[in-house]
């Protein structure tokens, strides 16, 4: 025997299950011809000594049938398999979303069906402080799924649940659509960011009306909390129900006893509960729906709000000094030579500015107000793309920073300083309107804004864009709280009092908040203004829920002094509210028309 035959060979380990070696290591599947019959498994147990150690045998792809269903799941689907389904590939905003809530609570299935049904009792009639009391069983709810998921209460997360539901009390005392409008949107979007507690820009932008993609999830970890809730405690569901029948059939039989014994009651009755019949069961139903989707999804975005903070926006690249700060030095020059031929305007060079140009005070104001608005807006938009490429690797590169967009932040103040005199001198001349306050009102935030800017260059911009929502918030409710009908009418009468020409066609427009004001005008002029605020509000009856302050106020002053329905009188007027033939010597060779 030779050498090599004399020494006893080590026996060979023994080979793995196929199993356990296809579920350590999953190999893709041969092709279908390739394929053989299988053999019958070797023995396992080591060779005998002397002999030469068989090859291990090599791995059989596991048939599709006793495939564990977890390899099947991680293997990619080819042609050739049909019953092996394509991997599904995480979406691109997978990372941003949490783990799966707990299970939906009972005080928030309760809030959100509370909410349901005031929704569809309370909304169906108009816009008021019924929207208020919706919003309070949505927010509760919101609270307790929150509460559940273990999330704290932060400063930012109260300040903007209180911003939002401080802005529903605008429905409740404006009968105007326009800043009710603002109001309920700004609300939603504060809601929104308190459900979400976004931080940086994308977080504030996208978190304001994140809420939405909550809205299928919410559906669905609603209805798994009641299968769930109902299986394990269908004797209290039951309990539930037949109490809340009972209260309801006493109510019913008791209330209609009284009120049809007493017709104050009955009366008062009336006013306090909503007037639903069959023909509004559609719409009613439809209010009810979007009251529970409401609830859920805000409930299912406070449980797990998804991280839209963690969406981030690749960095510019940074210039150089030089590159960078002189465009912007140039610029700045520019703003400050306008700046002080505006500071001499606004010290009182009219006259000066009436001989070099020919224009009047009015003409000048017209001309300029929406160039420094487009101004104010640009402005905006040069800083943040100079902050986006601006240099920032030394402490010099800040303070340069510092030193270049500062001047510029201030110089467009005096710009923001400049238009609102235009505007106000515009108004002084030809009246007040609804457009001209508006685009009053969005000059005076973005100078808020850029006041926020420099105290982010001063403090760092760490609360930046949590601030400019809230004081976006902030600036609408001021709005709604002014009552801008009521300034514009207003403002309006003043100048007819003192002897200047008035709108009637255009003031009979404004809503309800307006009575009071267009109450001190004489006739025929007062009920020229207000015969049509008067029919509108005979026409609509609206509950108590659906009547904001301003519309209750006018009815009851108009109700003491009713309007006359004279047409003849107010067609003499005339759109400048001087009867034809007693214009003394009004010049009208002035075009009065304005466009805005």
């Amino acid at each position: 025997m030779s050498e090599r035959s004399s020494e006893p060979s080590e026996p060979s380990e023994p080979q793995p299950p196929e199993s356990s070696k296809a579920a350590e290591s999953p190999e893709l599947p041969e092709a279908p011809e390739a394929r053989e019959a299988p053999e019958a498994p070797a023995a396992s147990s080591p060779p005998a000594a002397g002999s030469a150690a068989p090859p291990p045998p090599s791995p059989e792809p596991a048939s599709p049938v006793t495939e564990p269903a977890a390899q099947r799941a991680q293997q990619p689907w080819q042609p050739g398999h049909p019953w092996r389904p394509p991997v599904k590939t995480p979406g691109a905003t997978a990372r941003l979303r949490p783990a799966a809530p707990p299970l939906i609570r009972p005080a928030v299935l309760w809030a959100a069906l509370a909410t349901a049904v005031l929704s569809a009792l309370l909304l169906g009639d108009g816009l008021g402080v019924n929207l208020l009391i919706v919003a309070v069983p949505a927010a509760l709810a919101a609270g307790f799924a929150a509460r559940a998921a273990g999330r704290r209460l932060r400063p930012w997360t109260a300040l903007w649940a209180v911003g939002g539901l401080a802005l529903l009390v605008v429905p409740a005392l404006r009968d105007a659509g326009w800043p009710t409008f603002l109001a309920v949107v700004s609300a939603f979007a504060l809601g929104s960011l308190a459900l979400h507690g976004s931080r940086s820009w994308l977080g504030v932008l996208i978190g304001s009306v994140g809420t939405l993609d909550s809205v299928v999830p919410g559906l669905r970890w609603g209805w798994r909390g009641v299968r769930e809730r109902a299986d394990d405690s269908r004797g209290r569901w039951g309990s539930a129900v037949r109490t809340t029948a009972v209260a309801l059939g006493l109510l019913v039989v008791f209330g209609t006893l009284f009120a049809s014994a007493d017709a104050a009651f009955a009366d008062l009755l009336g006013r306090l509960t909503p007037d639903v019949t069959i023909v509004d069961g559609p719409w009613r139903t439809f209010l009810f729906l979007l009251g529970l989707v409401g609830a859920l999804a805000a409930a299912r975005t406070a449980a797990a709000p998804v991280r839209w903070d963690g969406l981030t926006v690749k960095a510019g690249k940074p210039r150089g000094r030089t590159e960078w700060a002189l465009p912007l030095v140039v610029l700045d020059l520019l703003f400050a030579a306008f700046v002080t031929l505006q500071l001499v305007v606004l010290l009182g060079g009219y006259d000066k500015v009436r001989q070099e140009t020919g224009l009047d005070h009015a003409e000048y104001a017209r001309q300029g107000f929406w160039q420094l608005l487009w101004a104010t807006l640009l402005t905006l938009v040069v800083i943040a793309l100079a902050l986006r490429w601006a240099p920032r690797g030394s402490r010099r590169d800040r303070t340069l920073v510092r030193a270049v967009l500062g001047p510029l932040c201030v110089l467009t103040l005096v710009v923001v300083a400049s238009a609102l005199r235009r505007m106000d001198l515009y108004v002084d001349e030809y009246g007040l309107t609804r457009l001209r306050i508006s685009v009053a009102a969005m000059e005076l935030w973005l100078g808020v804004v850029l006041v926020l800017i420099l105290a982010a260059g001063v403090f760092g911009a760490r609360f930046l864009p949590r601030a400019i929502a809230v004081s976006a918030g902030a600036a609408v409710l001021a709005f709604g709280l002014i009552s801008p009908d009521a300034v514009v009418a207003e403002r309006n009468v003043q100048r007819f009092e003192d002897g200047r020409t008035i709108d009637i066609d255009y003031i009979e427009d404004l809503s309800a908040d307006a009575v009071p004001a267009l109450d001190r005008l004489p006739e025929p002029h007062r009920s020229c203004a207000l015969r049509d605020i008067q029919r509108e509000l005979r026409r609509n009856d609206s509950p108590w829920y659906a009547t904001s302050w301003g519309e209750a106020r006018a009815r009851e002053i108009l109700r003491e002094r009713p309007a006359t329905t004279v047409h003849r009188p107010c067609y003499a007027l005339g759109t400048d509210g001087v009867r034809e033939g007693e214009r003394g010597g009004y010049e009208q060779d002035r075009d009065d028309y304005d466009p805005y």
